[in-house]
Order: structure tokens, then sequence, then C-alpha cells
């Protein structure tokens, strides 16, 4: 049987390797670097930090327990939307896609605007030139939006040039990234200026004296205020399925993958914030009397201020563009497969024959994307308060679909069944906590982000029943058409 247009194969060009460079890219970026002086210390300290983000890796690695067993079930390019439309249907299925473009595709240009912070960091204003203005309290600058759409058009034209060209690239970028935070863990264990002592308010914050700044915080507050935001923190990892149809190797094997990027993940947010509390005595008056980029300064002390600046920025902006590649390809990937599936317009679900790539999804996501310079960090950071909400509903799709698939097929031992369970609860746990306020945890939404949600849900609604309704009715005239066709056939 031929295959119909919009139904072909990708090449199989990805290694272990390169799978693994795309979820540890994904799962590091800028955060992992600017949260130990701006959320980890302040909120959770070094011992809060590490033990949030210690049982945050734990549960994703439940979780992906789940995408490992699906994967092998439906080795497909769309992940969880596949996953979903196998065991629950349609309308659940794109549910499921609509939240994931939210979460994969925010990323890509959240991501180039943190260009122009290392820039800045670096070197303060040369990139505040040409015509400026302030949207969400943020000055954006005509340097900054340069900077930002030219790293966008490269990665996309890299994407398009080839499944194995981006993934030697994206390999590169998470090699170096990993290298270079090892070696500022070595210099930080080598240098005299790193003190034990230093580390202080171990749970964040504790009241000082004299100064209100720095407010006191419990211990069970303290870890789950880091331990909510771990579906952000993580998101990356689950990328992996959307390029099932371009592995060259065992499924077998992708758990493996996914627990490997997943503790890579937990080593670089766990070293930067405790070298950052390490090296700097009295982090706290530091981070409270507003000192810019704290892990900056602490790679500066104990590696010189030109090695510790160039070390860093090699680290973040490794981050930064791996993250922008591997969230790339799995935009473009979800949205090639929904495309394929006839949720979107068929154009979407193409290959390009030359380089095996879904051309004209990636051209999608980099015109969405080169929006993003222009609107600015801040006003992006409430788009990508949905990234969390996308990525838990795909992992609560994720697992539900596992557990169902084990019963229905019988397969699968109890222990698998109840982790299945587990991921499930964890999945809606972590909806629970952005959607609904508790305890001033200070993770839910903010105002704009639950506008920008309840919008997002109205526009999937309506652009669900818009290609619902135009599917219809091709339907309907393809039906009319056959009748006429047979009445003519009688005639004759």
């Amino acid at each position: 049987m031929n295959k119909p247009e919009g139904q072909q194969q990708f090449k199989k060009k990805l290694n272990p390797m390169d799978v693994w460079a795309i979820a540890f890219g994904c799962i590091i970026g800028w955060g992992a670097f600017i949260n130990p002086g701006e959320k980890f210390l302040p909120n959770s300290g070094v011992l809060g930090t590490a033990i949030a983000i210690a049982i945050g890796a734990i549960i994703m690695i439940i979780i992906s327990f789940s995408y490992a067993y699906m994967i092998k079930k439906h080795p497909k390019a769309g992940g969880e939307f596949i996953f979903a439309k196998q065991c629950f249907g349609r309308i659940p299925a794109y549910i499921c896609g609509w939240f994931l473009i939210a979460a994969y595709l925010s990323n890509v240009p959240l991501n180039s605007t943190a260009l122009g912070l290392v820039v800045d960091g670096i070197a303060p204003g040369s990139l505040h030139f040409g015509f400026s203005y302030e949207i969400a309290g943020k000055t954006i600058y005509l340097g900054e939006i340069l900077l930002a759409c030219g790293v966008l058009i490269l990665f996309a034209v890299i994407n398009m040039l080839g499944t194995k060209k981006a993934g030697i690239v994206q390999t590169i970028l998470a090699v170096l990234l990993g290298s270079t935070v090892i070696v500022l863990v070595i210099a930080a264990l080598a240098s005299p200026l790193t003190k034990w002592s230093n580390m202080g308010n171990i749970w964040g914050y504790f009241k000082l004296p004299d100064d209100p700044k720095l407010g006191g915080i419990g211990i069970t507050s303290s870890i789950f205020a880091t331990l909510a935001i771990a579906p952000w923190a993580f998101v990356g990892f689950e990328t992996i399925p959307q390029a099932a149809e371009e592995f060259k190797f065992s499924f077998k094997k992708v758990i493996f993958i996914m627990v490997i990027a997943i503790l890579f993940g937990t080593f670089v947010y766990v070293a930067n914030n405790t070298i950052t509390a390490l090296v700097i005595e009295k982090w706290p008056e530091y981070i409270a009397s507003g000192g810019s980029w704290p892990l900056l300064y602490a790679a500066q002390q104990i590696l010189g201020k030109i090695p510790g600046t160039i070390i860093l920025a090699v680290a973040v902006l490794s981050a930064i563009l791996s993250g922008i590649m591997g969230f790339y390809m799995a935009s473009s990937r979800l949205i090639f497969s929904m495309g394929r599936e006839g949720y979107l317009p068929k154009r979407f679900g193409t290959v390009d024959k030359k380089h095996s790539v879904p051309q004209f999804a990636i051209l999608f996501c980099l015109i969405i994307s080169l929006v993003g310079p222009f609107l600015g960090r801040n006003a992006l950071s409430w788009f990508v308060d949905m990234a969390s909400i996308g990525t838990s509903i795909g992992f609560g799709f994720t697992c539900l679909a596992a557990f169902i698939t084990m019963k229905k097929e019988k397969d699968g031992s109890i222990f698998m069944k109840i982790i299945t369970l587990s991921g499930l609860a964890f999945s809606i746990v972590f909806i629970v906590i952005q959607l609904v306020p508790i305890g001033g945890l200070g993770v839910n939404f903010s105002i704009p982000s639950y506008i920008i949600f309840a919008v997002w849900i109205v526009l999937g609604a309506a652009f669900f029943l818009w290609q619902f309704l135009s599917k219809k009715k091709i339907e309907k005239d393809v039906e009319s058409l056959n009748e006429d066709n047979v009445e003519k056939n009688e005639e004759q």
C-alpha cells in the first residue's frame, strides 16, 4: 500500500549520545545558572535546594518509566500526543498536544532572550543601542532583539539541514555544558576561598539582626518551594519520544538515557547552587543587597576574573543554545505529528525529502519564536508559566496511558503499575500547586499568566472546532460528490 501524502518516513539518524544531548540540553537552561541567586538559595538554601532537586529527580525518574514503556509501544513522533490518541481518543489527544506546544515552543524564544542577559552580565550595556521601549517593566533594546533573532534564525537553519547535523551540534553543546560545570566544581573544591562554614543558612534566609529583608523560612516550606517547580526544572527529558522515529538504536536504551539525563541535570542544579554558597562569604546579605549574578561572582573569585567569566560564559551559552536546539526539535516533531494525524493543517505533517526533517513545522516554530525577542523576557515569562502546566499534563497522560495499556494488554508487573499510578499522582499534584495558590509558596501563576492560560484554552477550543467543522464539510462534500458520480453512472 502506498503511503498517503505527508506520511513520509524520517531517516534514523540519532544515536544514544544525540538523544541524551537533546534531553540534557533541554533540562538545563539559563535558569540553572541564575536561579541560585534568584530562587534556590533565598527560598531553600543549600541543603533545602539539594533535597528538593533530588526528590524532584526521583519523581521524574518514576515518570520516565512510563515514557520508556510507551515509546516501545508507540515509537512515533509526537510522544505524549500519540500516547493520548491511542489510549483516550481524539479530544484528549488534542488537549495534550495543544498544551505541549505551549510548553515546548515558549522555551525557544525565552532561551534566546537570555543571550542578552549573558552579554550584559559580561559586558554591561554593550547591547543597549538603537531604539528601546518597555514591556512588563523590562526595557528592550534593538541590540538585544537583533542578537536573539539572529540566533533563532541560525538554529532553525541548522535544524532544517538535517537531524544528523542538528544532533552533532547538540552533542557538542551538551558536552561543553557538562564539562564546564565539572571544571567549576573542581576549581571550587581546590580553592582556598571555599569554606563549608559559608553555607550558613542551609534552609534559606533566616531572620538576621537588623535586616528585615532576610525573613525566616521553615524547613518543609524551604524544600517544597523548590520541589514545586520540578516540572519546570526538569522539563526536557520527556522531549525524547518526540524524535522516536529517528532513533537508530534499540528502544530498550531509552530508560537509561532518560535517567542519565535527569541525573546530569540534578548534578548541574545542585553544583551551581552549592558552589555559589561555598565561595561567597555571607551570601544571604550579598543576594539581599541586590548582588547581581552571584554564581558569576563566585566563578570569578575561584578562577580569576577573566578565566572565571570565560568558563561560566561557555557554560551558560551552551545551556541556552542547546535549549534552543532541543526545543526546536521537540516542537517541530510534535507539530509535525499533529499535522500528520489531522489535528493541524496537512502541510505541517510533511517531511522534506532531501533533508528528511519537517521543514514547514520548523519554519512555523521560527516565525512564532521571532515574536519573542520583541516582547522581552518578563512578558515571555507569563507564557513560560504554561510550560510547567503543559509538561505536567503530558506527564499525566503518559502515566495513565501506560497503566491502561498494561491492563489492556495484560502486560507489566505490579511494580510497574504502581510506578505509573505514582507518576500520575505526582502529575496531578504539580498541576494543582501551580494553578491553585497554596500557603503562600509563590509557585502558582501570576495574574497575567492566568489570563494567558485562559486565552490559550479558548484559542485551542476555537481551532479544534474550526478543524473539526472543516473536516466534516470536506467529508460531506466528498460524500455528496461520490453520490453524484453514482447517479451519473446509473443514468448512463
